[in-house]
């Protein structure tokens, strides 16, 4: 591939630029732990993202997004919106490589994760999230400043880094099993995590977990077209997975693959966290916890060869303490 495709952010994410993610992320940072968990007499494989130094896979497609900015971007800085774990990713990025970064937050974003972006370095405007537009925000913001736009998962870079978790699933999984995994179960929001696992693990199931009320990749992919979240959609703990329309990049990757989708409840999402806690001493936020909840409550037929991501620990602690207390 020719330095001016790698470069152009118009083009599609492909495997190669996965493999090329995983490069990138690997020189800095080692594999998280894949760990075991037996449920009903089978061994599913547990991809514990929570263990990254942000808390959550985002610095990958943060990371492989950043080291790619032209010296001319990277005078101009970086400008994204997130509910907080891509924000970590990029400002954690950013300030490793010295770029400035701003990210537009929503006013509810956990108290948590606001602290840990401003730590990092990166400037925070906040934003209503149901009345405001964070994306023409960002937009508005480069146009006056330069500073390049790095979405959460509309991006081929994006997908491509957070798919570096993927091959690093796949790999690890051949090294302790044998063999590759034949069904990832991954959380998902905007689809980013899954459509890049999915591109690094081309001859596996993926099916991805939305909260109930959220899950607008789900009906999507039944319908075979993009749709928003329907009007007034319900109060959720999962923050990180409150994507109001998913992307054409994410979706058409996911309904090639045949992608199936699920939903589930605070309830089992809860459960979730309190089964990681107890059997794996992880640590999971609701919206990192969606796809082993999915698993739990039997809504995913599972096999020995079946992976499913934890991918993201950064919650409250005090809405963790009320959860794992409620059990």
């Amino acid at each position: 591939m020719t330095e001016q495709y790698l470069l152009d952010p118009d083009r599609q994410p492909t495997l190669a630029g996965v493999k090329r993610a995983a490069e990138k992320v690997a020189s800095i940072l080692p594999p998280t732990p894949l760990l075991p968990l037996e449920i009903d007499g089978k061994t599913i494989w547990c991809k514990a993202e929570p263990l990254q130094p942000i808390g959550a896979f985002k610095i990958r497609g943060g990371w492989h997004r950043l080291t790619d900015l032209t010296d001319e971007h990277r005078k101009n800085g970086v400008v994204a919106f997130s509910s907080g774990n891509h924000a970590q990713g990029v400002a954690w990025a950013a300030r490793k490589l010295g770029v400035s970064a701003t990210i537009i937050m929503p006013e509810d974003a956990p108290k948590a994760k606001l602290e840990n972006t401003r730590a990092l370095g990166a400037k925070i405007i906040t934003y209503d999230r149901m009345g405001g537009n964070r994306e023409q925000l960002a937009a508005n913001l480069s146009r006056d400043t330069g500073a390049v736009v790095v979405p959460s998962f509309d991006d081929p870079w994006v997908v491509e880094g957070q798919g570096s978790c993927g091959l690093e699933i796949r790999e690890q999984m051949i090294a302790r099993t044998g063999s590759a995994p034949d069904q990832l179960v991954v959380c998902c929001g905007g689809g980013g995590l899954a459509s890049g696992s999915a591109l690094a693990n081309p001859d596996a199931k993926i099916a991805v977990v939305e909260p109930e009320g959220w899950d607008d990749m789900k009906r999507s992919l039944e319908g075979g077209t993009i749709v928003p979240v329907k009007e007034n959609p319900p109060a959720t703990d999962c923050d990180a997975l409150q994507t109001l329309l998913v992307s054409p990049i994410t979706f058409a990757i996911l309904h090639q693959r045949e992608a199936t989708g699920i939903a589930v409840s605070t309830a089992e999402v809860h459960h979730a966290m309190r089964v990681a806690f107890k059997k794996l001493h992880i640590v999971v936020e609701p919206g990192g916890a969606v796809a082993l909840a999915a698993i739990l409550a039997g809504k995913v037929a599972i096999s020995d060869r079946t992976a499913v991501t934890l991918s993201g620990g950064n919650v409250d602690n005090q809405l963790f303490a009320r959860i794992i207390a409620d059990g």
